[in-house]
């Protein structure tokens, strides 16, 4: 009985590396995109409202429904980009919530590049402290019910935008800005896993 047992906590224990090394790799693979495209637009997002970065994220978390739905896609691109595409707008996300949206762009690719790191350090923590107490939940989840509960984080962060952040006892958007980063992660590990 204790060597079961004791096997049983080395594989939990195995799959939490590998699931903190995966989920570095993802981050790695978003960060290089996210660098790449802040030299061609530069950080031209600061523009954004906060109205207007959720209503980013629902077409990026509603485009993988609906190709989850059909099976099929008529402009070629699948759905692990749009999990990558969630994961940079979610950090985005957390930087407009830092910093506040501006009228023209006030910020260099180094000062971009440190704040996106910074978020990004955040959610690997986040998720690292979550994992452990969830023990590796994630990994008997659907990709599907990653898109679902990324589109419910949305909504909820439509109603506190529209409730201006009055909240009563929900946590706030930055909580939901970081489980949908973790979600998409999660999802372009699974999808990645799968090819």
């Amino acid at each position: 009985m204790a060597i079961s047992l004791l096997l049983s906590n080395f594989a939990s224990d195995m799959a939490k590396a590998n699931t903190e090394e995966q989920f570095k790799g993802v981050m790695l693979e978003c960060r290089t995109l996210f660098e790449k495209k802040l030299h061609d637009y530069g950080a031209s997002w600061r523009i954004l409202r906060p109205s207007s970065l959720t209503d980013q994220l629902y077409i990026k978390a509603k485009r993988i429904r609906s190709l989850e739905i059909k099976k099929e896609s008529f402009v070629g691109e699948g759905i692990r980009p749009e999990f990558i595409a969630l994961i940079n707008y979610g950090i985005v996300g957390l930087i407009q919530l830092e910093k506040g949206f501006v009228d023209v762009t006030d910020m260099t690719p180094e000062e971009a590049m440190a704040l996106y790191d910074k978020h990004a350090n955040e959610a690997l923590a986040l998720m690292l402290k979550k994992n452990h107490d969830y023990d590796e939940a994630w990994r008997s989840m659907r990709v599907s019910s990653y898109t679902d509960f990324i589109l419910t984080k949305i909504e909820r962060i439509k109603e506190i935008e529209d409730l201006h952040g009055a909240t009563i006892v929900s946590e706030g958007v930055d909580a939901n800005y970081m489980d949908i980063i973790n979600y998409a992660v999660f999802g372009a590990i699974k999808l990645k896993e799968s090819e």
